[in-house]
């Protein structure tokens, strides 16, 4: 959803997306990508900090936080900003999309998102909590026509995937369009003084 973020804001906004695909707290710490973005902070700056999908991933071994060590990396992001003067703004993960018999979209995080929500509360941290937001997204779209937000395609549809693809994580350009829409709603409610700098649509006369 970083992706289409970048066209909401006016002139006087820099989007910098350091997200990188398969990367945890541990490893976005290990490569230096975190040390890149802590050196660049300016005062006023706002970091927006979102993890998870990784972090649970007990499989991958190079991967895999502890819950324990998830909240540590975490306290580390949100206090090196605060240090340099910045404005740190945790994000839950957003949901997989997961429906249960009933066509009810189902919990993917619960234990890590329970983990931000903590740690903002306990930092006086700005929260968005797009585990929940992206939740009732697929909710209202339902079991079926949620596919249209995802990776899902057919065999030979896309040259990319010629052997078609399944993916319930990462999303199209509508669903990441649709997502990006969630966080700047939130940013309207929460941080005004940043939604000041949203692009204004011309109005004709």
């Amino acid at each position: 959803w970083g992706m289409p973020f970048v066209y909401f804001w006016d002139s006087t906004v820099t989007v910098v997306n350091k997200a990188k695909n398969g990367r945890s707290t541990k490893t976005f710490i290990s490569e230096g990508l975190w040390q890149s973005i802590s050196d660049n902070i300016k005062p006023g700056d706002y970091v927006l900090i979102q993890f998870g999908h990784n972090d649970e991933a007990k499989d991958k071994v190079e991967r895999y936080t502890t819950p324990e060590e998830y909240t540590a990396n975490l306290l580390k992001f949100v206090n090196e900003t605060k240090a340099k003067k910045g404005i740190p703004v945790l994000i839950t993960p957003v949901s997989r999309r997961r429906f249960d018999k009933e066509g009810k979209a189902t919990e993917t995080h619960a234990e890590y998102s329970a983990l931000v929500r903590n740690l903002a509360a306990k930092e006086n941290t700005v929260l968005i909590d797009l585990d929940k937001l992206s939740m009732e997204l697929y909710q209202q779209f339902g079991a079926e026509n949620s596919k249209w937000l995802f990776l899902q395609l057919q065999a030979n549809e896309h040259p990319n995937y010629p052997e078609g693809k399944n993916d319930n994580t990462h999303f199209n350009e509508l669903g990441a369009r649709l997502v990006a829409q969630l966080v700047l709603s939130e940013i309207k409610k929460q941080i005004p003084e940043l939604a000041a700098h949203l692009v204004k649509p011309i109005v004709k006369k």
